[in-house]
Formats: structure tokens, sequence, C-alpha cells
């Protein structure tokens, strides 16, 4: 009993599920546990343990490829970490650094690996779509502020007084009148601030600066891109996890019979904006 309990331990299953398939207390299964000094695996454990945002879907992710053995789901974690082959290969397979410089690359090169890598990727924007939508939006906010939703300006005409306010008039009797400009700001009440940079006293009078628009719509192209990209990563993993499964071992071969057409074309149905 205690061997097919430990089996189900390492697969996941929690105490309570435990004790009630074998009929016995949970602190029966925890005694069984710390007696017999059962372990669960990296991968195994974290399905069932709190952790940030997104872990459960990677680890779900990971679980469901039987493509990849332990140490190279590892290396796929240990990748994301800081995109760096040598040490994710270091990390995941204890080795020195000269292996890990080879060994390391060539890993990353393996369709199942590079596909298992976009999928994760992909999985960890989905959790942060949130918040890199909202800074998207505020950069689109300063991209596209006009200064004209903060101050009043034109010009005016009006009659010139003298030291005694009389109005001066011009030799056939009429008012002498002069241009001049204005610039007022609006209420604050009636504006967005938060796309205010600064305002401060120049000397010629207040100054109000907004956000660098340019800088904005900068990094707006660079969202929409990184955005597209990691679409098209997805894209192509997904057609080369397929391909495998279809008993293509070399993904990156030429194959002419029309399943990669149809693959392409399905996929960009999957992926277009619409």
């Amino acid at each position: 009993m205690q061997d097919e309990a430990k089996k189900d331990y390492l697969a996941g299953m929690k105490y309570k599920d435990i004790a009630e398939k074998y009929d016995v207390s949970i602190n029966t299964v925890k005694s069984w546990k710390q007696r017999n000094n059962w372990q669960r695996g990296p991968t195994q454990k974290g399905v069932h343990t709190k952790s940030k945002k997104g872990a459960p879907k990677i680890v779900e992710s990971l679980s469901a490829n039987d493509g990849l053995n332990d140490q190279q789901k590892m290396f796929c974690l240990y990748y994301l970490q800081r995109f760096n082959a040598t040490w994710a290969y270091m990390q995941a397979y204890d080795a020195d650094y000269d292996t890990a410089r080879v060994n390391g690359s060539r890993l990353l090169t393996k369709a199942n690996v590079k596909s298992q890598i976009a999928e994760l990727k992909m999985s960890i924007a989905n959790d942060l779509f949130i918040t890199a939508d909202d800074i998207a939006k505020e950069y689109a906010k300063q991209a596209f502020a006009d200064i004209g939703d903060y101050v009043e300006f034109g010009g005016q005409e009006s009659t010139i007084i003298d030291e005694d306010e009389r109005e001066l008039l011009d030799d056939n009797g009429n008012p002498i009148k002069s241009h001049r400009s204005y610039v007022m700001f609006k209420d604050k009440a009636k504006v967005d601030t938060s796309l205010i940079k600064t305002i401060k006293s120049g000397k010629d009078g207040p100054v109000i600066e907004l956000y660098d628009k340019q800088k904005a719509m900068d990094a707006l192209m660079n969202y929409v891109g990184e955005k597209q990209s990691l679409k098209g990563q997805l894209m192509q993993a997904q057609i080369d996890r397929l391909k495998i499964q279809n008993g293509d071992n070399d993904p990156d071969e030429d194959d002419d019979d029309g399943f990669l057409e149809a693959i392409d074309k399905s996929a960009k149905d999957v992926w277009s904006d619409e």
C-alpha cells in the first residue's frame, strides 16, 4: 500500500486524496512521507504549491509535453530566467562550462525545445498582458495628447489708455487699439493631469510641459512589434510540433507535400488580428 501511495504522491496527488484512496488518515500519509523520505521533483512540486502568478500554467505546459525529458524541461525553465543557453544547461545538467557551451546551444535548436520555450513565453506574456496593455494605453495617451487640452491661447484687440485712464485717439478721433496675445491655463479640474510632465515658472511666466510624444510613439511601436513577433514565434512552434507529430523529424527540411502550406494558412487564420 505504501509503495502505491508513494507513486501517487510523486505523481502530484494531495495528502487528502491519497488518504481517501487508501482509507487512512492524512497524518498517516504524512508519516509515510517523512519516514520513507518521499521527495517530489521540482516540476511535480510546483503544481500543488502556492507560487507566483503564471507558474501553474507553465507547469501544466511542461507536464503535458511528453516529448521532453525532465532535464530538458528544467533547461527550458532555466533558459527563461536569463535567456542564456550555457547557464541553463549548466543548471539543468550539472555540467561544466565547456560542455554546457556546446550542448546548450545545440539543445536550444531542437524543435521540441524551441516549441516548448515559445509556448512558455506566450504563457508568461498572457499573464502579463493586463499590465502590458495598461502601460501601452498610458503611452498611447501621451503620444496623442494635445497641448490645446491644457491651455487657451489667442489674440485680442484692446484700446490704449493714457495715464488719466482716457482712451487715446488718432487724428480722426477713433480709439487707438493694440493687438495682444494671451495664454491661459485651463482649470486643473477640467484636464487629465497625469499627462503633464512639469509645470514651472519661467522668465516669461508659467511653463507647462507634456511628456515627449515621440518617445511615447516609439515605445508603442516597439510594443506592437514585440507582440506580433511573439505571435509569430508561437505559430512557428506549433507548425514544428505538428510536423514532429506527423513523423517529420527535421522541421527545417523543405517539404513539398502541401502540409506546411495548409498548416500555415490555418495558423494565420487563428492568429489574425480579427
